[in-house]
C-alpha cells in the first residue's frame, strides 16, 4: 500500500452528537480512500464518541484510534496524532466539524502546484442553520509567498489573527523542522503561539480556494463557551508569543503586532472574566497584570491609545497599575 497523501488528526471529547458528521465527510474527500490516513484521539471522552470513530476506522484503510483513559486537551492530543503522521501533508479537525467533499484533494493539489509549506483557506461558521463565510485575511491568493509578510501590519485583521489549526494544510517538512507542534498541556489559546511560530519559521505559504471547512459555533461543550480555569492558559500562552517573537531576528519589526495582540486578547478575556468565580476572575486579572507587565510600556500606550473605546476602558485601570508598579 503505497503512502497516504494526507493525515487527519482528529482530536474529540464528548463529541458524539456531531463527530458521525465528521467522519463521514472524511470518506468523501479522495476517490482513492488509501490516500488518506486517519489518526483519531478520543480524549477521555464520557460519551460514545470513541465507539464511533472505532466503527469508521474498520471502515477506512488506514486510521488510528487513540483513546486517552483522562483528557488531556487538545493541545496534548493534536501532539499525539503529530507522532503517527505518515502522509506526504497533514491538516487537523475538530470532532465538531466537517468538511466539503474533496477538499482535501484540492488542498493537496494546491500545496504541491505551489510548492508551499502550509495552504491556508476560508471557512464557514454554523449556527444552528445560519452559516456566514469567514474569510482568511489576506488579500493574495493562489500565490506563494513568506508567511513574513503576512504578520503586519498590526491594527488590522492579519493571518497572525486567524490561527485555526484546521484552517488548511501543512506539508510533512514543516513537523520534519519542529514547526507543527502545540506547547502540551494548554487547554486554550493554544493556536496562538502555533501560528505565529509558522508564520516567523514557514518557508512559504498560500492562501488558496478550496471546498469549505465548516466550524459548528457555540457547542456547549467548546472552550469557547466555557469560563472555567481552562481559560487562564490564555496568560500563558501569549507569554509564549512574545517568547517567540522576542527570538526573532526581526523582533523590533514584529513586536507591536504581539503588543496589539495581548492587549486585543486581554480585553476580551478580562469581559470574559465577569462571568467567573470571584476566585478565578481575579487569578485571570492577576495573571493579565503579568503578562501587560512584560510589554514595552510606551508601545503599550500607544496601542492603548488607538484601541477601541470599550476595550480601552477595560485596559487602562491593569494598565495604570502595571505603570506604577514598573
Amino acid at each position: 500500500m503505497r503512502t497516504p497523501l494526507v493525515t487527519v488528526i482528529l482530536p474529540a471529547k464528548d463529541a458524539g452528537a456531531y463527530i458521525g458528521t465528521t467522519l463521514e465527510t472524511l470518506t468523501r474527500q479522495f476517490d482513492d480512500p488509501t490516500a488518506l490516513q486517519l489518526v483519531a484521539i478520543d480524549d477521555g471522552s464520557r460519551d460514545d464518541t470513541g465507539a464511533i470513530m472505532r466503527s469508521y476506522a474498520e471502515r477506512m484503510p488506514r486510521a488510528t484510534v487513540i483513546a486517552n483513559p483522562r483528557p488531556q486537551g487538545l493541545a496534548t492530543a493534536r501532539n499525539q496524532g503529530l507522532a503517527h503522521v505518515e502522509g506526504e501533508a497533514f491538516t487537523f479537525l475538530d470532532g465538531d466539524d466537517w468538511m466539503q467533499p474533496q477538499r482535501l484533494s484540492v488542498l493537496a493539489r494546491r500545496l504541491r502546484d505551489l510548492d508551499c509549506d502550509l495552504v491556508r483557506t476560508d471557512h464557514v461558521t454554523v449556527r444552528g442553520s445560519a452559516r456566514a463565510l469567514v474569510r482568511a485575511p489576506f488579500a493574495w491568493r493562489e500565490t506563494a509567498v513568506s508567511p513574513r509578510e503576512a504578520i503586519l501590519p498590526e491594527d488590522e485583521p492579519t493571518m497572525v489573527d486567524y490561527p485555526f489549526a484546521w484552517a488548511g494544510l501543512l506539508h510533512r517538512r514543516v513537523l520534519d523542522r519542529g514547526l507543527a507542534d502545540f506547547t502540551p498541556g494548554l487547554y486554550t489559546a493554544e493556536d496562538r503561539p502555533w501560528i505565529w511560530r509558522l508564520h516567523l519559521n514557514a518557508r512559504s505559504f498560500a492562501v488558496v480556494d478550496a471546498p469549505a471547512l465548516l466550524y459548528r459555533r457555540g457547542v456547549s461543550t467548546s472552550l469557547t463557551q466555557v469560563r472555567d480555569r481552562r481559560q487562564l492558559d490564555f496568560v500563558r500562552a501569549m507569554g509564549e508569543v512574545l517568547d517567540i517573537v522576542d527570538a526573532d531576528a526581526e523582533a523590533e519589526r514584529f513586536l507591536p503586532k504581539a503588543v496589539w495582540t495581548v492587549l486585543a486578547l486581554s480585553s476580551r478575556h478580562l469581559v470574559r472574566a465577569r462571568r467567573m468565580t470571584p476566585g478565578l476572575r481575579a487569578e485571570m486579572r492577576s495573571g493579565i497584570r503579568q503578562l501587560l507587565g512584560r510589554l514595552p510600556q510606551a508601545e503599550s500606550s500607544e496601542v492603548l491609545r488607538r484601541l477601541d473605546g470599550p476595550r480601552r476602558r477595560v485596559l487602562a485601570p491593569l494598565l495604570r497599575t502595571v505603570g506604577r508598579a514598573a
